[in-house]
């Protein structure tokens, strides 16, 4: 393991990640030794508009993946043509802690080891769009985070920061915690609000978009964890601190989860605009004996990217000049011994197996994509199956209800652009089958 040059470990900035190492740092106590709940007495100081303001004067975009403009989104709440703060119908937040992308690891442990600041974040940016009651949907399998997040809420209730007249401002809110059944389409911030309703989580037809119908039709903000819990930093910092970080179009820091072929794989915190050959860097360099081949720069529904990418600026403009998404900065490292056709399959069966099967192009075309997959893996892949894999992902693309279709099929568009050789190599025996007869059942 090679140290990091003191220039590359200076891009470290802690600000969401700045209390995790802190003991006991999930008790309300710690948190408020560390500015817990400091901005919330700040904000509630000020009226709504100017903290909405304030969020777009910040530039904070979302860190769930789309990277959409946050205070915009707010914005786009109706109001009282008088400004008053009781709208006539109700406001909802709905924070989306979801997250289920392969690959991704920066919101759990956010909510595992620092749940207050999320919850001080609800709090704040409830009062920016007038919402008394407020929702944080977990992911079901997130077990212990669930855990800390429920007891960190009982400890707000304790506290007065959440329920009836907050520190005696007269704003209500209410925060209920609600567990997911483990489906990776109720990430997708339609389906999670009719999971959240009680109904299947599927995608909804937009328009109405949820600022104007959301939850039980009502005006509804959807944001991921990481955004609402840069709230509290924003207001005690200032729009113009959080700029000092990042880049001019994508400011601020970005929990960056980096995993596979690196010495230290895990969270690494830094100002948007870093490279990956820094972030390698700061991760103590790639596994001995490999060197960088293909890699995901948001999740794996993210256009795979080369080693010839390594010195793009992760923010959201220089990875979409590079022909990706930044995504939700999932970053997946595979060496030179790592198979991109394998790759794929692997993450085309999971995608295949969570498609709701609502829409016929993500239903069928992940089937039968899935099945040309094992056929190539298992020795019997013909040159026809490359023409149809790349015929399937293109009628997947653009065309499926929502995302999980189009993140279906940019591993299989991309691993066809960059490693087709890889393919012909199993189509033409220089490479052993990976998978057994087994695999060819129903494949055909």
């Amino acid at each position: 393991m090679t140290q990091p040059r003191r220039e590359v470990l200076e891009k470290l900035t802690p600000v969401l990640t700045k209390r995790w190492l802190s003991p006991d740092a999930w008790q309300i106590g710690v948190y408020e030794r560390l500015d817990g709940y400091a901005a919330l007495r700040k904000a509630l100081d000020v009226h709504p508009d100017d903290l909405i303001q304030l969020i777009k004067d910040s530039g904070l975009r979302g860190r769930g993946g789309a990277g959409f403009p946050t205070g915009l989104k707010w914005g786009f709440i109706p109001q009282e043509p008088d400004g008053g703060l009781k709208p006539a119908k109700p406001h909802y937040l709905v924070i989306n802690a979801d997250e289920g992308e392969p690959g991704t690891c920066k919101d759990l442990p956010l909510m595992t080891y620092d749940p207050h600041s999320l919850i001080e974040g609800a709090i704040i940016a409830s009062y920016a769009i007038r919402s008394n009651r407020a929702f944080i949907y977990i992911r079901g399998e997130a077990v212990h985070a669930a855990r800390r997040l429920r007891n960190a809420v009982k400890e707000a209730y304790a506290k007065g920061y959440l329920g009836r007249n907050i520190l005696g401002t007269g704003f209500d809110l209410d925060l209920v915690v609600h567990s997911g059944a483990g489906a990776y389409i109720c990430g997708e911030e339609t389906a999670l609000l009719d999971s959240l309703e009680g109904f299947r989580g599927q995608p909804r037809l937009r328009p109405p978009f949820p600022a104007i119908a959301g939850l039980y039709a009502s005006p509804t903000v959807v944001n991921n964890v990481g955004t609402i819990a840069s709230v509290p930093y924003i207001v005690l910092g200032g729009a113009d601190w959080w700029k000092s970080m990042g880049t001019e179009k994508s400011s601020g820091p970005m929990i960056y989860s980096l995993s596979g072929r690196i010495v230290n794989p895990g969270q690494y915190e830094c100002g948007l605009g870093i490279t990956l050959r820094e972030l390698i860097e700061l991760a103590g360099g790639m596994t001995p004996g490999h060197n960088l081949k293909f890699w995901t720069p948001g999740g794996s529904s993210t256009p795979l990217l080369t080693a010839e990418h390594i010195d793009t600026p992760m923010d959201f403009e220089g990875v979409a000049a590079a022909g990706s998404i930044l995504g939700t900065t999932a970053m997946q490292i595979f060496s030179d011994q790592d198979c991109p056709v394998y790759a794929t399959w692997r993450w085309l069966e999971f995608y295949h197996h969570e498609s709701c099967g609502k829409c016929t192009p993500c239903r069928e075309g992940n089937y039968w994509m899935v099945r040309t997959y094992r056929r190539i893996l298992s020795g019997e892949g013909t040159y026809a199956d490359l023409d149809t894999l790349q015929d399937t992902a293109d009628n997947i693309f653009g065309r499926s209800f929502c995302g999980l279709g189009d993140g279906a099929a940019t591993p299989v568009i991309s691993t066809l652009k960059f490693f087709r050789q890889d393919y012909l190599d199993y189509i033409e025996g220089r490479t052993a089958p990976r998978l057994s007869a087994k695999a060819l059942v129903g494949a055909h």
